[in-house]
């Protein structure tokens, strides 16, 4: 049974345009081509990457954090045992009718008992070192695999896919740089995927899920159906702007607002241009438009493009919430990430309150000054 299933499943019609054969990407002449068992090494090495992950943060994270002077928060509250219990045996966002309940026993006001409830969920947030450490890996990696990325692919035509091979083209071996990008870049999204529990969880949770799978999964299938050029260029095109936006993170950590700002209108610029210009405009026209010219639409075709619109419908979403954020800035001035916490938000905005009553200040709302990603969310 599982010998058949693996005859259907690796049948040459629905992989591969009618001319090829799978004996066709046999190695041979010293040549070597794609094969299905070289993904098996991504798993393997996407721990590996969690390992070093750990160390980076650990050793070169954390230390540049508090430069920054980025130091691991405790969220202190005022003990409570009432509270507490409310808190743990019946829920963390009490009615208003509970909140009266608990005011009257505990001899408060509702607004301290909203205000209790409020820090103690953020008491279990992540802190900002955490957040620090995560955008920085990401910041690093990125960087690394992008500089890799332009030096493995600057001198490689844009295209020689098994599209040209229908063309006339001779069929290319697989060279040892656009092995490693490959292993390295499928590698890294394991990793992640693999992290997402213990990563902070964002409101765009869901979205991530499917775009490190989407991603995973296109990257696997260009690879066995040896469509090597298009993935290298997908990679590259997504990794470029993601260099900025992770940058923008680790600088509104560090509360230097300004830098952040700046790299993130450079990030929102280079976003657009890569995934709503270069994206569509150049590699989805030559994966989804040019290879009709020389041949029928058969399944790795439909399915190639069918992942690469995926993506396509994730920068739409993205972008969404980029241009929400750019109208917040440039038009209104209330400039925050549109998915942050509302509740941490209004809980640091009371802080301020709070503190310029004491020394006499008055609070005029929030202003200019308010960083462009104070939580460093994710939208990549």
């Amino acid at each position: 049974m599982f010998q058949t299933f693996k005859e259907w499943f690796w049948m040459e019609k629905l992989w591969l345009p009618p001319v090829i054969k799978w004996s066709d990407l046999e190695d041979h002449d010293g040549l070597v081509f794609v094969k299905p068992s070289h993904l098996y090494m991504t798993i393997p090495y996407a721990f590996l990457l969690l390992i070093i992950r750990y160390f980076f943060e650990k050793f070169v994270a954390t230390p540049l954090a508090k430069a920054f002077g980025i130091e691991k928060a405790v969220r202190k509250i005022r003990p409570n045992t009432i509270l507490e219990n409310f808190f743990k045996n019946s829920t963390r966002q009490p009615s208003h009718t509970d909140i009266y309940g608990l005011a009257k026993k505990c001899n408060l006001t509702e607004r301290q008992v909203e205000r209790w409830f409020r820090s103690r969920r953020n008491q279990e947030k992540p802190c900002r070192l955490k957040k620090f450490q995560e955008a920085c890996w990401r910041f690093t990696f990125y960087l690394l695999i992008t500089i890799a990325g332009i030096v493995f692919l600057h001198d490689k035509p844009w295209a020689y896919d098994l599209w040209e091979v229908w063309n006339g083209y001779p069929k290319q071996p697989l060279l040892p740089s656009q092995y490693w990008y490959y292993i390295m870049e499928m590698s890294f999204y394991w990793s992640l995927l693999f992290s997402l529990g213990s990563d902070v969880k964002r409101k765009d949770f869901l979205a991530n899920v499917i775009h490190h799978l989407a991603a995973i999964s296109l990257m696997s299938f260009s690879w066995c159906a040896n469509y090597i050029r298009s993935g290298t260029l997908v990679m590259i095109v997504h990794d470029v702007a993601d260099i900025w936006l992770e940058s923008a993170k680790m600088f509104s950590y560090a509360g230097w607002k300004q830098t952040c700002n700046a790299l993130f209108f450079i990030f929102s610029a280079v976003f657009f241009i890569s995934r709503f210009i270069i994206f569509p405009f150049w590699i989805l026209y030559c994966t989804l438009i040019l290879p009709l010219h020389y041949l029928e639409p058969f399944f790795s075709y439909i399915f190639l493009n069918l992942q690469l619109m995926i993506l396509q419908g994730l920068h739409l979403y993205w972008g969404y919430f980029i241009l929400k954020m750019l109208n917040r800035c440039v038009f209104t001035k209330n400039i925050q990430d549109v998915r942050s916490d509302d509740e941490e938000e209004e809980e640091e905005e009371e802080e301020e309150d709070t503190k310029g009553k004491e020394i006499g200040c008055v609070k005029n709302g929030v202003g200019a000054d308010r960083h462009l990603i104070p939580n460093g969310q994710h939208c990549h």
